[in-house]
């Protein structure tokens, strides 16, 4: 678990940083931007609450060869070693992603690195190091008093509301590359701020595996379960799903098709599957690992549990527990309409 408000933000070093390939140059700061309580105050409100709402999905710096080649990485090192020597440090990070900013849709902008003091990461306090980027100018307007009117003056800036792109690197598992979370706004070049700037890579702890299972097991009952069974026990099936991970601390797949599979003829299809794609998921090797209660609740939100029928009717089974469809839900075929039904149990309406 992540908490960002007992944060301190301690030093600020302010770059711009054009688009190289359309010849716009680059502005380094001769010094840390001196702070008051009022710009700090908002500051942190604009750099850190993107994350608060994020859902924690952490990466790490990487490289191919190894990770002592990650310019980043060593950069953070150096700064963690010595917090001192962020302001120089920041003048490479922001040089760096000049280096980067040659695609023709990267936009110009301010570059923000920050040292942050009291984050609370695991129950733990951490340093962190904090790498913004503000790319979107926004028009707003001021007024001037001139002779006996207000005057309308019509200028540009950054709106506080919405950070554009942003990193977290917290001083924690070094040997793996530091604990990092990452924000991108505006996605019109998803490997530049990723890929090519940071140069990280998914961390695969134990929200990684519950996000990555969750969606495995999804397309399980879509491509499998479905043609299988029907609609109904697709939505049951990632119902039941979703329910075991939430009642487990750690997840066993043994006991998962136990409690999951009712159909025992599809439990070899479920390993078949598995090894078939569960490199796409990066779970081909991976049979138990603690669950992420955040990643399961985020899981439930985006599983869709409504039956669309060609009649213009949707069934929506909304329930926390899925035995309850078997009990209120039944399907059946009609031979003198020659038609599929759903009979519904209820014992009365619920005004909307």
């Amino acid at each position: 678990m992540l908490n960002l408000y007992p944060a301190h933000i301690e030093s600020l070093s302010i770059h711009r940083v054009g688009n190289k390939s359309r010849n716009e140059g680059i502005f380094l700061s001769a010094a840390p931007y001196p702070l008051n309580d009022e710009v700090t105050a908002l500051l942190k409100e604009y750099f850190l609450s993107p994350f608060r709402s994020k859902e924690e999905n952490y990466f790490h710096f990487g490289n191919e060869v190894d990770v002592g080649f990650n310019r980043l990485f060593n950069s953070c090192t150096k700064v963690f070693d010595g917090p001192a020597s962020i302001h120089e440090v920041s003048k490479k990070i922001a040089s760096h992603l000049f280096e980067q900013s040659q695609h023709p849709h990267i936009k110009a902008g301010e570059v923000y690195v920050t040292y942050l003091t009291d984050v609370v990461l695991d129950n733990e306090k951490v340093d962190a190091i904090g790498i913004f980027k503000s790319e979107i100018k926004h028009d707003f307007l001021q007024f001037e008093e001139k002779d006996s009117n207000l005057d309308i003056v019509l200028q540009q800036g950054v709106n506080l509301n919405k950070l554009d792109k942003g990193a977290l690197i917290f001083n924690t598992k070094k040997e793996e590359g530091y604990k990092i979370l990452s924000v991108d706004s505006n996605r019109y070049d998803t490997k530049y701020w990723l890929e090519h700037f940071l140069g990280v890579e998914a961390l695969a702890d134990e929200n990684f595996f519950t996000k990555k299972y969750l969606k495995f097991c999804q397309d399980f009952a879509k491509d499998v379960v479905l043609p299988a069974e029907d609609k109904k026990e697709e939505v049951l099936f990632m119902n039941r799903a979703v329910n075991h991970f939430a009642k487990n601390d750690t997840f066993e797949e043994s006991q998962f098709l136990n409690d999951v599979v009712e159909n025992p003829d599809l439990i070899p299809e479920f390993k078949h599957y598995k090894v078939a794609r569960g490199p796409k998921y990066s779970i081909e090797d991976v049979s138990s690992f603690p669950i992420a209660n955040k990643a399961v609740s985020h899981a439930r939100k985006t599983i869709k549990n409504t039956i669309n029928l060609d009649t213009n009717i949707q069934i929506k089974m909304d329930f926390i527990n899925p035995e309850s469809a078997e009990r209120f839900v039944e399907k059946g075929w009609d031979e003198e309409k020659q038609m599929y039904y759903y009979l519904v149990y209820f014992n009365k309406e619920q005004k909307s």
